[in-house]
């Protein structure tokens, strides 16, 4: 019989797919993790990874094994919940993936509200560069741009959204504003830096017209919309980021809309606690107020 503790060594190795920053999660040194997976490894009679370059990629036996021991923790997260009452508490950490344009505008005006009416939640609103995955627990709920397709997620649709092509009133003024999209080309334009776009659903530009490229680039949308007010060129942003904003106009407003949706994403042994349940609802509401 192994030790049960292993299982958890065993699965945060499998996720991180790299022993240095599952020891880091876990607060353990690394010569410990190798020794409890060897442990883990023995007792089963079972390779568990292989290593490949620098990472540590799961055998066949070892994908066997992380569906099991990722039900055992959920049985255990959720035995956790129900004894220390943590399933009707309105009490505890709620770790939150978003996209950045949906956490500046859509979810940060709601936070003060949010925090006046559930001072025992403490929110965690992370917005690095790709999504945190709730199915291998590195958050508990994400707003993500496309409707995942494996894990053992709870997923619902928060909205759809559009996004136009925008520019300001003095890039108009001196340049002048395109009459059809392939004009566009001798346009000065803004978006993402390929090399670092975490979702195709953030590849914009080839959507409006084919073999367009953008001359001034970002990986932060905030930044993007930045540069198309201060006249740098046309830029894809959401309408919800360039609603109100009288310095900003749309271009080809007839010819280009783009249109994505934003989902909500939670693991499934969450989704019954109290305080998943508060930050969906406000989650909920406040993609209703905004986008409709």
């Amino acid at each position: 019989m192994f030790d049960w503790d292993d299982l958890r060594i065993f699965l945060a190795v499998a996720r991180a797919r790299r022993v240095a920053p599952a020891a880091r999660a876990l607060g353990i040194d690394a010569t410990t993790i190798a020794r409890r997976l060897n442990r883990l490894s023995d007792a089963l009679d079972a390779q568990l990874f292989e290593q490949v370059g620098g990472e540590r990629v799961l055998t066949q036996h070892g994908l066997a094994l992380m569906e099991h021991a990722e039900q055992a923790e959920g049985a255990a997260m959720a035995a956790m919940a129900e004894v220390r009452g943590e399933r009707h508490s309105l009490n505890g950490h709620v770790r939150l993936s978003v996209a950045e344009g949906f956490g500046t505008w859509i979810l940060a005006p709601a936070l003060p509200r949010f925090h006046v009416d559930h001072p025992g939640i403490r929110l965690d609103l992370i917005t690095a560069s790709g999504f945190l995955n709730p199915s291998k627990r590195e958050a508990d709920m994400a707003v993500m741009l496309a409707r995942p397709q494996r894990g053992d997620l709870h997923v619902r649709k928060l909205a759809d959204y559009r996004l136009h092509l925008y520019a300001s009133h003095a890039y108009v003024q001196a340049r002048g504003a395109p009459a059809h999209a392939e004009e566009l080309r001798r346009h000065a334009l803004v978006g993402y830096v390929p090399e670092f776009l975490f979702s195709p659903e953030l590849d914009y530009l080839d959507e409006v017209h084919a073999e367009l490229e953008a001359s001034l680039r970002s990986s932060s949308i905030g930044i993007q919309r930045r540069l198309v007010a201060e006249g740098a060129g046309i830029g894809v942003l959401p309408d919800f980021m360039a609603r109100g904003d009288d310095d900003l106009v749309r271009i080809l407003p007839d010819q280009v809309e783009i249109q994505r949706s934003f989902w909500l994403v939670t693991h499934s042994d969450l989704i019954k606690l109290a305080r998943i349940a508060a930050v969906s609802a406000m989650l909920r509401d406040r993609a209703a107020e905004v986008l409709g």
